[in-house]
């Protein structure tokens, strides 16, 4: 009896709590993807205002909830010297979202160095990964195919881990949920090696 009531008590008043990182350049648009997130995922959420967002120094949290699970969100920095601070989250880390912004071309390169750097790191090894090609609503960006063709690594790098690759306009909010809803599956699957933190609901 007391099984089934402690079973009872963790599914009504527990969440299972993951940990996502959004990286990716500066301008990227990681902060507008993380307010569309929660615009998204919270009733009667009030954010920030879109066009008064600038480039993060340091680092942006939020979390939603879906179901009984939690998603905590690390947004990072990601001028040049705010990098070197990525890798100090990756062990408490469950999934990565890597968002790149495809309408500036001149600095695909630069995005894709920073990305290969991350995505060797064992640290990180067989967490979820979902590289989102950011403003596709604008005209002359890179297409999702190109930037899969640019971004995806070679098997032996990627890893055995869940791995996608989708398009989205966070100014717009389109592709938002598609990818968080695809992030959780994965972090689902991989639950055994890094499982969740047990929180009671607040």
């Amino acid at each position: 009896m007391y099984t089934l009531l402690s079973g009872l008590w963790k599914y009504l008043f527990q969440k299972e709590e993951y940990f996502v990182l959004i990286l990716g350049l500066d301008n990227a648009g990681k902060t507008t993807y993380l307010e569309q997130t929660k615009t998204k995922f919270h009733r009667n959420y009030q954010g920030m205002n879109f066009s008064k967002i600038t480039s993060t120094v340091g680092l942006n949290i939020g979390k939603i909830d879906i179901g009984n699970i939690r998603l905590n969100f690390w947004d990072l920095g990601g001028q040049e010297e705010l990098q070197s601070l990525w890798d100090k989250y990756y062990a408490e880390s469950h999934a990565v979202i890597y968002i790149v912004d495809t309408s500036d071309r001149e600095r695909i390169e630069e995005s894709k160095i920073a990305f290969d750097k991350m995505v060797k790191n064992d640290s990180l090894n067989g967490v979820p990964l979902l590289l989102l090609g950011n403003k596709q609503d604008l005209q002359g960006c890179i297409s999702v195919g190109s930037m899969k063709e640019i971004f995806t690594p070679v098997p032996d790098v990627i890893g055995v881990r869940d791995c996608n690759v989708l398009g989205a306009s966070a100014l717009k909010g389109d592709g938002v949920m598609e990818g968080i809803h695809w992030l959780v599956d994965g972090i689902k699957r991989n639950s055994i090696s890094r499982p969740p933190t047990q929180k009671e609901i607040t």
